[in-house]
């Protein structure tokens, strides 16, 4: 059982957001916050497994609500629903921790889906969400552009292969256990190598490791063939 904290100050949305998540019986809503301090207080208090906030609250926002619960409830993961034209606050959340991004628009599996992937230790970006991050990225002139994908490939070229092999599959959201399945190796293996991953990359969390695969061009390999 999945539990999970839902805050956004709009209750129709909220409301919408705990119906969905009715529909799984693997998921279960142990509170709901209006706002972003309300969400840090419940997400202390209930140490829910994913907490979804809203990425804009009034008074403290979902960016803010994001790092605080990250520093005080490590073990919580943190999954963000936003609005399109919202690509800054995108970015920031990325930097404060958050691992989940979902459009609140988007189909009602992408949410379950989401949530489950972040509860597994996961990094999962909404196909939209990617697409206008790395979009955004890739705005502005052309050489500050071409200066982000060098950077992004100089990290990613301190990496060892393996490291390279497992930084593809987290940028496409999988989850430890699908990396250790897909390449091979003992879950802790993986875990191991993240860990690594990150480190060296100079990032936080998963997502943020997502982005720098996707701006240095970073794929899986193809499998081996079977013999």
């Amino acid at each position: 059982m999945i539990s999970i904290l839902i805050a956004d100050d709009e209750p129709m949305i909220r409301a919408g957001v705990r119906a969905v998540l009715a529909t799984d019986p693997d998921l279960r809503v142990v509170a709901e916050a209006a706002d972003g301090r309300e969400a840090v207080e419940l997400a202390r208090r209930h140490r829910p497994q994913v907490a979804v906030l809203d990425i804009r609250m009034p008074g403290t926002g979902g960016i803010e609500a994001a790092a605080e619960i990250r520093r005080t409830v490590p073990d919580t993961g943190v999954v963000m629903l936003t609005t399109f034209g919202e690509d800054d606050y995108i970015l920031r959340a990325l930097g404060e921790g958050a691992a989940g991004f979902l459009v609140k628009s988007g189909e009602p599996e992408e949410l379950i889906a989401g949530i489950r992937a972040v509860a597994d230790g996961a990094a999962y970006l909404s196909p939209k969400v990617t697409a206008r991050v790395v979009a955004h990225l890739a705005a502005g002139d052309a050489g500050a552009h071409a200066g982000r994908r060098a950077d992004a490939r100089t990290r990613v070229d301190a990496l060892t292969r393996r490291e390279r092999d497992v930084l593809a599959f987290l940028g496409g959201g999988h989850s430890n256990g699908q990396i250790a399945r897909r390449l091979r190796l003992a879950e802790g293996t993986v875990k191991a190598h993240v860990s690594s991953i990150l480190a060296r990359l100079g990032v936080d969390n998963r997502a943020a490791a997502a982005v720098v695969a996707h701006e240095a061009g970073v794929t899986p390999r193809p499998a081996a063939p079977q013999r």
